[in-house]
């Protein structure tokens, strides 16, 4: 009888043992389940910014700056690779998630990005000194290749970046002194300049007449190499002065250089808040510019391009915004405030214009390159002519004979109707002295500081 009890307690703690450790399944099999349910919940639709509503002149002006696009770092790799999430028996067993592939890796980002290059192919060049590093951004895929100091060069200070018609890389080192050459492959080739440049910034090449201009700015000087033998040709300005002089044809901090179709030399003279022109022989033409922060004034202008239609592009990294003149200084528009938006800056530092009219800026304190795109004079004016003739055509409906007092009520309606019709030419459609008092407000009182 005894053992007949003992055989049915031992029946009954068995049975509860097993009914514990059922509920103790189906409890984490319905965590699971939850779990999954959770995860298969779509994830909420993420609305992008409409990147066409930023342009310049805002409309109803003919449109001559679109904002397309910024890059500032490596591409986000697609982390989802439909694997299973590791339980806890994975990580009872041992197993790591080192090398589980959706744990994003690290990427790559801007810094300080100063000076940019674009090649044949369209990808863009920017150096950044803080990172030591040349990206390379394809500018549709957004892949990105890098040059990187201590593989593929020794890097000091990087600014400065020229790309010649073989597609070779010209780099300025400020710290290393010097100018390194790398090939269409990125290989490190050679380099010049060693001895004779101290703080080696801005670069353009004119491929025409085969000379390199380097901006020195602690030399006060723009240096003209010969692009074949890279040997010294002259200097322009005058050294040894402590950044004081300001006559004409004399520097104080040069920063950027440019070279227009006819060979002329184009120099941002940041301290003293000027553009000066030079031939292509060094000969002083014109300056244009003085300090402050109206319309056509510079704080500290840094980079300088010229497009397609030879208009002079200037961008001051304390003001933060880009003014377009004509070769002889005339002011035609400005565009940019302070802020983090497309078409607004933070200390602006580089400028670039290629051959299919892209316009980049770097801007250091966000650490990104914002993308333009400039409508060339020829587009503007086809524009111009397809709205006029749309307004002339609305009009001979109204009427086919107007009187005096109607041709004059007539002469506004394309006002009315929000069609501006200013010449496309003159970039016409935003008020400089408008433009000029908007940056007055929203200027920051010295946020940008010259990174030389």
């Amino acid at each position: 009888m005894m053992e007949y009890r003992h055989s049915l307690k031992g029946v009954s703690t068995s049975a509860v043992m097993l009914l514990i450790v059922l509920a103790i399944f189906v409890t984490a099999a319905s965590a699971t389940g939850k779990r999954k349910k959770k995860a298969a919940a779509p994830a909420p639709a993420v609305s992008k910014l409409d990147y066409s509503i930023f342009k310049w002149p805002p409309p109803p002006s003919i449109t001559r700056v679109q904002f397309l696009d910024f890059f500032s770092s490596e591409k986000i790799e697609d982390t989802a690779t439909g694997k299973k999430s590791s339980g806890w028996m994975d990580r009872i067993a041992g197993v790591s998630e080192k090398n589980d592939k959706r744990i994003p890796k690290l990427r790559f980002e801007l810094l300080t990005p100063y000076g940019m290059a674009v090649d044949s192919k369209g990808r863009l060049y920017v150096a950044d000194g803080k990172v030591g590093a040349v990206f390379i951004f394809n500018t549709e895929t957004r892949d990105v290749e890098m040059i990187k100091h201590g593989m593929n060069a020794e890097f000091g200070r990087i600014f400065g970046l020229a790309i010649d018609d073989n597609d070779q890389l010209l780099v300025t080192d400020g710290v290393k002194h010097h100018v390194l050459i790398f090939d269409a492959n990125h290989k490190l080739k050679s380099q010049f300049g060693d001895g004779v440049l101290k703080d080696p910034c801005g670069i353009a090449i004119d491929s025409e007449h085969r000379f390199i201009y380097i901006a020195d700015t602690e030399l006060d000087q723009v240096l003209v190499f010969d692009a074949d033998t890279y040997k010294l040709l002259r200097r322009i300005g005058t050294t040894g002065m402590q950044h004081t002089l300001t006559t004409p044809g004399d520097f104080s901090k040069p920063t950027n250089v440019a070279v227009d179709q006819e060979g002329n030399l184009y120099v941002t003279d940041t301290f003293n808040d000027r553009v000066e022109v030079f031939d292509g022989e060094g000969t002083f033409i014109r300056a244009f510019g003085k300090n402050g922060d109206g319309p056509g004034d510079f704080a500290r202008p840094k980079a300088i391009a010229i497009d397609s239609d030879g208009h002079i592009w200037v961008a001051d990294a304390m003001l933060c915004r880009l003014q377009v003149f004509t070769p002889e200084g005339t002011l035609l528009m400005g565009m940019g405030v302070f802020g983090k938006k497309p078409g607004q800056f933070q200390s602006l530092a580089g400028l670039a214009i290629d051959k299919n009219n892209r316009i980049f800026a770097s801007d250091q304190f966000p650490g990104r390159v914002e993308m333009f795109r400039y409508v060339p004079d020829a587009d503007a004016r086809v524009e111009f002519e397809r709205r006029k003739a749309e307004v002339d055509a609305q009009n001979a409906q109204q009427s086919p004979a107007p009187s005096a007092k109607a041709q004059a009520a007539v002469s506004v309606a394309p006002q009315k109707q929000g069609m501006k019709l200013a010449p496309p030419e003159a970039l016409a459609g935003q008020s400089a002295t408008s433009s000029g008092a908007a940056q007055k407000q929203a200027a920051p009182p010295a946020q940008s500081s010259t990174p030389q």
